[in-house]
């Protein structure tokens, strides 16, 4: 109940605020284990992709959020999991894996740091998806959270991640997933960047 709540009130000052419009809604499975995954520009993000969505996306948050008074109870009543700063750790996994397996929606930014310069991106999504069978769907938010100036998530038609592994051959099949999966995400920034 108290998800619906916020989820609510977030949507309305979203739409307000950010002018926030979503694409492509469509390409999200109703039902199932799905994995959004996102590219990541600010702490506004996780809202962003899942508060036009109907059904609820679970995130993975730094472990010191938990610790905030008032945010950290808050998040958790999201439905938001502890992760360490320095990287997934096999309890993190072990939770996501849980969760998508059981058919839930999972929201993960594989870059990891918003604004990863590096170009690297984490393979904790690839390693979730590849180990449940979850739906990965590339999403892109686009925009910059100017006030009352457009900002869009766009999410992406499912990648086929049999596909991805079959053609992977000797490479490591984690990190092909990976680079797919940024691949994607960039192309949708790509197409979408200039609308």
């Amino acid at each position: 109940m108290m998800y619906q709540i916020f989820r609510f009130l977030l949507r309305a000052m979203y739409r307000l605020l950010f002018r926030l419009e979503a694409r492509g809604v469509e390409n999200v499975p109703v039902e199932g284990p799905v994995i959004i995954a996102s590219n990541h520009l600010s702490n506004f993000d996780p809202p962003t992709v899942g508060v036009l969505l109907k059904r609820k996306v679970r995130f993975m948050a730094k472990e010191e959020l938990f610790k905030v008074p008032v945010l950290g109870p808050l998040i958790n009543s999201f439905g938001a999991f502890p992760v360490r700063r320095d990287g997934i750790g096999k309890d993190a996994i072990k939770t996501a894996l849980n969760l998508v397996k059981s058919g839930e929606m999972l929201g993960i930014f594989p870059e990891g740091t918003r604004n990863n310069d590096s170009g690297m991106a984490k393979k904790g999504a690839a390693l979730i998806a590849v180990r449940s069978g979850a739906v990965i769907i590339p999403t892109a938010i686009v925009g910059e959270y100017k006030l009352f100036r457009k900002t869009y998530v766009y999410y992406g038609k499912p990648l086929d991640l049999q596909a991805v592994v079959d053609q992977a051959g000797d490479q490591d099949k984690l990190e092909a997933v990976t680079e797919a999966i940024m691949r994607r995400i960039h192309m949708l920034i790509e197409q979408h960047h200039s609308s």
